[in-house]
């Protein structure tokens, strides 16, 4: 065979096979996420889509987005088409989506093993007033949070959510009876873990150590507490809350009176040096 010819057939076979591999590495991909845009401001839309390379009855994507300080912003659970495709969508004009910088979208497909994720950028102006969230007659109004709940024999007054002691407190009006709340706890509110384990909540009713009833899921974890008549408040303690907007606007003016202070520093230094 001419020489011309092999190294003509050979640079062939090399260009098909660079064309035909990011294919392969597409269809091996286990889990393949993506947005509609790669940057939004703090009244958007942001459009999550995916598609999975082998279907697995029964299991749903997870998808949990992280703030710039890597605290949990909200989590999802979404069912996979038939064609393995997947698509859900994120308001950023929420209480936890405050922060500039980048957004992590993280799915997971079944174990923790199978997972890929995308990075958004959020930008623009912060407000500086905050509205809480409208929750329904049968959710609590927690620190911006809605959590779902149910209560016999008293009524409940307040609730919020303490970063500093991971705790949910609520206030309660059970000045004739005793009874029982029942609440729903989002994982993505409140949490009790130990690494990758669950952990047990402690909770106080009126400052006293109580038992409670507890149902697991993925997403949630059910409480049912009893009370006595006279009880006032009801703290719920787990390893991990969601923080409260006043917490991150505080680090955030803590991180700019720093700066202003480095640059007033600098500023000094260099008039002294100048003299």
């Amino acid at each position: 065979m001419n020489y011309h010819a092999t190294y003509l057939l050979a640079a062939l076979a090399s260009i098909a096979v660079l064309s035909v591999s990011p294919v392969f590495a597409e269809v091996d991909t286990p889990v393949s996420i993506w947005t509609d845009m790669p940057i939004y401001d703090h009244n958007s839309m942001i459009t999550v889509q995916g598609k999975v390379a082998n279907i697995r009855p029964g299991a749903d994507i997870t998808i949990r987005v992280t703030n710039p300080l890597n605290n949990v912003v909200t989590v999802d659970q979404v069912k996979v088409n038939s064609d393995g495709t997947f698509q859900t969508t994120f308001n950023t004009s929420g209480l936890l989506w405050k922060l500039n910088g980048p957004y992590v979208i993280k799915a997971t497909y079944g174990t923790q093993e199978v997972n890929n994720k995308v990075i958004v950028e959020l930008t623009g102006e912060i407000s500086g007033t905050v509205q809480e969230i409208a929750c329904t007659k049968n959710e609590l109004s927690a620190s911006g949070q809605c959590i779902p709940y149910s209560i016999s024999g008293a009524t409940v007054t307040g609730a919020r959510l303490s970063t500093g002691k991971t705790s949910l407190i609520i206030v309660i009006d059970a000045s004739n009876d005793g009874g029982t709340i029942s609440l729903d706890l989002p994982r993505s509110v409140i949490d009790a873990k130990m690494g990758k384990t669950d952990d047990q909540f402690f909770v106080l009713v009126n400052g006293e150590e109580a038992d409670f009833d507890e149902t697991t899921s993925s997403m949630s974890r059910s409480l049912s507490i009893m009370f006595p008549a006279g009880t006032e408040e009801i703290e719920i303690f787990g390893t991990f809350v969601v923080p409260e907007f006043g917490t991150v606007a505080a680090l955030i003016l803590a991180v700019a009176i720093i700066s202003i202070i480095a640059v007033s520093a600098r500023s000094r230094l260099n008039v002294l040096l100048k003299y």
